[in-house]
């Protein structure tokens, strides 16, 4: 066990964050973000900032602040987290899911690493700034939002249409999913994230008729879904490369000696060891069945069933992904709609990501810095509407014992503490520079 006295502040407070359950089950079921953002809003108000909240509904609540920078002639900068985290079985976990549980050199606990890691070192390195008398080199707005893990409806999207001023004169901004190290033919390397799949949630909705169980019913509701489900769940989509995959392609392929010119991306993929599991989806589309709903007795035949379905599209083929999933389904399946956002695809270039790659040399001399795809998505995609170009960049230098792209969303979720510490430093050097 760690000292609470030995504890980087970075790790205290996203302890503290860990321990408010703001857990959000999705479609507009969550316990609230209220308590973490009071929490949020006072170290600020500590710090000498005015942050605002603002409660789009009911308990989900979002924190904003602006930093006034040294040179007002630069655009501003977003920098934002989020505060929610999705459910976590306790049964599942060796710790309780919201202790903020130290041990083994490593915090514990939901939202770890997605995000109350980067809320953390938001915070901390702001913290840094202020208390030393200094200013960030630009406007910094910092963004601490609601309902991120179900597309930020009640958050980063609700904030852009109801106060886009919050966000004036800022045009980049960087979040999470990015910064992060890997380990690549024995090369601990960085992942930058430039880009990001889009996201379509679907409804599939059979009916049929309802009946005794014993009966002979052909027209089943649950056995259309089902065959409707395993269809999406088994097609087999294409590999379509992108500018960004195909650079990073090239990058995997120098430091594992492989040539993308003769062996098959994910055969490259999969020597990128952990990493794989975040890259490997970025190379295609996905469409995973999440979800199954109908009936309510044993020997009752229901005339509707459901299914929800997790869809991940490269930028620009939501239309065309949609068209493939209603041939495969056929006719008889309802297929709604339930959220759909856009895909981003930024350069690996520019002077912020110049500046972002060489403070990770900085702080780890002579690590390559690749650019990525990112298979999910983040709040980066409301701020696009606003003309904000948002990257992924949550510093975290890692051991390449840890799978980390499995504790998103994963069982024990977890980060290192020396990783937090690691990642304050870099992103204090990048708002008092850039």
């Amino acid at each position: 066990m760690t000292d609470e006295l030995d504890l980087d502040e970075t790790a205290r407070i996203a302890r503290d964050l860990i321990r408010f359950d703001t857990t959000n089950y999705g479609e507009g079921r969550s316990n609230g973000e209220a308590d973490a953002a009071e929490y949020v809003e006072a170290h600020l108000s500590q710090l000498g900032l005015e942050p605002q909240l603002f409660e789009s509904d009911p308990g989900r609540v979002s924190v904003v602040a602006r930093i006034e920078g040294a040179n007002r002639d630069k655009p501003a900068l977003v920098v934002h987290g989020h505060t929610d985290v999705v459910p976590a079985d306790p049964a599942n976990w060796s710790v309780d899911p919201f202790g903020g549980v130290i041990k083994d050199g490593m915090l514990w606990g939901r939202g770890a690493v997605d995000m109350k890691n980067m809320d953390a070192m938001m915070l901390a390195s702001v913290g840094d700034i202020l208390r030393a008398g200094k200013q960030p080199e630009r406007d910094i707005v910092l963004g601490f939002f609601a309902d991120e893990e179900a597309g930020g409806i009640y958050g980063a999207g609700w904030l852009v249409k109801q106060h886009p001023e919050l966000f004036e004169g800022a045009t980049e901004a960087i979040s999470e999913v990015g910064g992060y190290s890997i380990t690549v033919g024995g090369t601990r390397s960085y992942l930058l994230q430039t880009g990001e799949k889009s996201l379509v949630w679907i409804r599939l909705v059979a009916t049929g008729v309802a009946a005794h169980g014993s009966r002979l019913i052909r027209n089943n509701a649950v056995t259309k879904l089902a065959e409707a489900v395993a269809a999406i769940g088994r097609e087999d989509w294409p590999i379509r490369l992108t500018d960004t995959t195909t650079e990073l392609l090239q990058e995997l392929g120098r430091l594992t000696g492989l040539d993308p010119q003769q062996v098959a991306p994910d055969e490259i993929v999969l020597a990128s060891g952990t990493a794989a599991g975040f890259i490997q989806a970025t190379l295609r589309t996905t469409t995973n069945p999440t979800l199954l709903k109908a009936g309510y007795k044993h020997n009752v035949i229901p005339d509707r069933a459901e299914a929800l379905v997790d869809i991940r599209t490269l930028p620009g083929e939501e239309d065309q992904v949609l068209a493939r999933v209603k041939e495969l389904v056929g006719p008889e399946i309802e297929v709604q709609i339930v959220h759909r956002d856009i895909g981003l695809e930024n350069p690996f270039d520019g002077v912020l990501v110049d500046h972002m790659v060489s403070l990770l040399n900085r702080h780890d001399p002579g690590a390559p810095v690749l650019p990525y795809l990112l298979s999910g998505g983040t709040d980066n995609k409301s701020l696009a509407q606003l003309g904000i170009t948002g990257y992924g960049f949550a510093p975290l230098k890692l051991g390449d014992d840890l799978d980390f792209p499995a504790m998103f969303h994963g069982v024990d979720e977890r980060v290192p503490l020396d990783s937090l510490v690691f990642g304050r430093k870099v992103l204090t050097d990048l708002l008092l520079e850039y």
